[in-house]
């Protein structure tokens, strides 16, 4: 009987509103020919015209709800007074027309229509009994319009939003794409570019010291060995994330601050001179500042292993107050003339650098360092919040 009643309903709501209104329009006609011809009094062939009239302009009634009341409500007013006993009791083209104007017509029209429908019934009735009758039908009916209105006017909205759901959830998706995408090349940048920057440097030595100090070439091999494995083994962890549906990910642990002397000593072996000053009260701290902190100082390290052409590097990881203070500072050959202070413009880890201090709230700034010599960069990364590691 429910699946009855469900493909009733699906078929009924899929039918043309023009055929709809068509068979209202011949079901109320039907009703007052039968209310004139069951009259006591024997009726001329114009009553009939006119009983017909009243609903032949409901197919109309969607595209001009007013006119049609207009129409339908003349015509009745005349039978109710040329043969007022050939009425139907219940003038179903007065009910629809005014459930139409109370569901389709503008606000004035619909108040205008309903003050004059209620003093029409008052006075155009001969009784108090039909009075009452009357108003309850033609109210009634105004009443039920105005709720499909607001069912309607209802539905759109939740209609509306759930489209502008639907467009948020999109946009979220998107952007959180983007951001793991970006989140992922940051990585593999900080291990890569470490990494084959170290091996480079150390493959160049190499073959100057294989003749005159084989010890010292065979320790250089090693480490880029060991620069080779290390960045074989962070990718690996990186990359489990993007394996294929249904594969469990690799996830690789974040870097911590207590790993930075593991870092110095990598970069000494390349030949240069590393201090480093890490603060006892640092750890433990959120993981996420722990990480960006770790990230800030491998890619300081990388740039100036790059580029600054540096024989000593200092390393300052302190806390202060409710901050974690990065600063990483080189006597290479400092900035360009041409580049401003603090600008981060031309490779990805500078920018990177900022990217990650601002992801924990926080800022960075690189440029010269003091009285111009040399290269500075110095992050401060916000301590609230997160998960705490090792807590």
């Amino acid at each position: 009987m429910t699946g009855r009643a469900a493909q009733w309903r699906a078929r009924a709501t899929g039918l043309d509103p023009r055929v709809v209104d068509g068979l209202l329009a011949a079901v109320s006609a039907a009703v007052s020919l039968w209310s004139v011809s069951q009259d006591e009094t024997a009726r001329p062939w114009w009553v009939y015209l006119l009983a017909l009239g009243t609903s032949l302009p409901l197919p109309w009634r969607r595209r001009a709800p007013v006119t049609v009341l207009v129409l339908s409500g003349g015509l009745s007013a005349v039978l109710s007074v040329l043969a007022h006993s050939a009425m139907p009791q219940l003038p179903l083209y007065a009910v629809i027309a005014l459930y139409t104007v109370a569901d389709r017509a503008g606000e004035r029209q619909r108040w205008t229509v309903l003050a004059v429908t209620v003093v029409a019934n008052v006075v155009g009735t001969h009784s108090p009994n039909g009075a009452l009758f009357s108003l309850l039908t033609s109210v009634g009916a105004f009443v039920f319009g105005c709720l499909v209105r607001e069912l309607r006017r209802l539905a759109a909205v939740e209609a509306e939003r759930a489209r502008e759901a639907g467009r948020r959830a999109a946009s979220d998706a998107a952007r959180a794409v983007v951001e793991e995408r970006a989140r992922i090349a940051r990585e593999m940048h900080d291990i890569l570019a470490h990494a084959v920057s170290l091996m480079v440097i150390q493959a160049e030595a190499g073959p100057l010291v294989v003749r005159s100090d084989p010890d010292r070439a065979v320790k250089t091999f090693d480490t880029i060995a060991d620069a080779g494995r290390d960045a074989m083994g962070q990718l690996r962890r990186v990359l489990g994330v993007l394996k294929e549906d249904g594969a469990v990910p690799e996830l690789a642990p974040q870097p911590r601050l207590a790993e930075l002397p593991v870092l110095a000593e990598r970069v000494r072996r390349a030949g240069v001179v590393v201090e480093l000053e890490l603060d006892e009260r640092v750890g433990p701290l959120p993981a996420g500042v722990e990480a960006a902190g770790y990230r800030i100082v491998q890619e300081a390290l990388t740039n100036t292993v790059k580029h600054a052409e540096a024989g000593r590097i200092g390393i300052r990881v302190v806390r202060e107050g409710a901050e974690l203070v990065v600063l990483v500072s080189d006597n290479g050959r400092g900035v360009r003339a041409d580049r401003e202070p603090g600008v981060f413009s031309g490779g990805r880890g500078l920018v990177g650098i900022r990217e990650r201090a601002a992801a924990c709230g926080g800022r960075a700034e690189a440029g010269p360092g003091p009285g111009g010599r040399g290269f500075l960069v110095s992050a401060r990364l916000p301590l609230g919040g997160g998960e705490v590691v090792g807590a």
